[in-house]
């Protein structure tokens, strides 16, 4: 994976944590994205070094997804099975989702399919298979929905 490419999927990974932490404690965005650049893209924690992010694609994905997040969360449900809401997903999927619908919406920069791929491998990082194909598939019907 060349460098650019690592510091985008490190950015995405963050970004996925960002939203988290924004969801559960509402923490303010600059205080947020502070917090970000300054301790967790690209730092060693517990001697594990993290790849180096891309910190202006983290803070575009972050800020878009909490800006658009009424429209991503419109296109996530109306993808979602039958009896399915964005209620009963798991908080970590949810933000997984959010992003990728972000991106699918906002970045026409970045390739449909490695969105998707992408944020698979993002769900492998806290889910098993079955999640990870979850993604898969609502990633891939929003993107026929928005591209």
């Amino acid at each position: 994976m060349s460098g650019s490419k690592k510091a985008r999927a490190a950015a995405r990974l963050a970004a996925v944590q960002a939203l988290y932490q924004f969801d559960m404690e509402g923490t303010l965005m600059a205080t947020l994205l502070d917090e970000f650049h300054r301790h967790r893209l690209g730092m060693e924690i517990d001697d594990e070094q993290f790849a180096k992010a891309d910190v202006a694609f983290f803070d575009d994905v972050v800020k878009g997804a909490i800006a658009r997040r009424e429209d991503i969360d419109a296109a996530v449900s109306a993808k979602l099975a039958s009896g399915w809401s964005l209620e009963r997903l798991d908080k970590t999927m949810l933000q997984i989702l959010r992003a990728g619908t972000y991106e699918l919406m906002a970045r026409p920069d970045v390739p449909t399919g490695a969105v998707i791929t992408e944020y698979v491998d993002v769900a492998h990082a806290f889910f098993d298979e079955r999640e990870a194909k979850f993604v898969n598939g609502v990633l891939d019907a929003v993107a026929k929905a928005v591209r």
